[in-house]
């Protein structure tokens, strides 16, 4: 596997754990390796402390290797085989985020920051979680082609799905509208103690 790509994966991973971003076993993270073939952790990885056996190398083409990584393989493989800027893919589940995502349709950040990147964010609703893994894989990527400036899906209650071609950038990305929600969360509240 490129040793270049799987430091990037481990040093944005625990960063995002001591975040809470990602989780023990919540979470995904790939890099893209050449068209047909991707990186991404395995299901049973632990972001604190995930090192090169925690990833696996997996071609479009289904193979034996695909029982052993993340469930969200095919929805980080659909994203890669119809978005070329995507280079790198992050499953996440900021809390601030995805508990605003349930109370609301969409984020509109108040701080700089966050309105000068995304301006106005659609939470996307997925309806009936029961058959969401079945329809996310198409669904996602659709989304995401047709929203092409902020390469980012909030997703109602579940998390987000967000891609880019560095992943700094990806993980500021995540970074900045996290850090937006829990500031509209505080203003809420400050708003609400007057």
């Amino acid at each position: 596997m490129q040793k270049y790509l799987l430091n990037d994966l481990k040093n944005i991973s625990l960063s995002m754990f001591r975040k809470d971003f990602i989780g023990i076993f919540h979470g995904a993270l790939s890099a893209k390796v050449e068209n047909n073939r991707f990186i991404i952790n395995k299901k049973d990885a632990i972001f604190d402390d995930i090192s090169e056996k925690d990833f696996i190398e997996l071609y479009s083409k289904k193979d034996y290797r695909w029982n052993e990584a993340s469930i969200d393989a095919q929805i980080h493989l659909n994203i890669y085989k119809n978005i070329s800027e995507a280079k790198y893919i992050c499953y996440a589940m900021p809390p601030f985020t995805t508990s605003y995502s349930l109370v609301h349709n969409e984020i509109i950040p108040k701080d700089y920051f966050g309105s000068i990147t995304f301006g106005n964010i659609e939470v996307y609703d997925t309806k009936q979680f029961e058959d969401w893994y079945e329809r996310a894989e198409i669904e996602i990527y659709r989304y995401l082609k047709k929203e092409t400036s902020t390469g980012i899906i909030v997703l109602k209650g579940y998390g987000i799905y967000a891609y880019d071609r560095n992943i700094h950038k990806l993980a500021k990305k995540i970074a900045l509208l996290e850090n937006s929600c829990k500031l509209l969360y505080y203003a809420s509240e400050f708003n609400r103690g007057r």
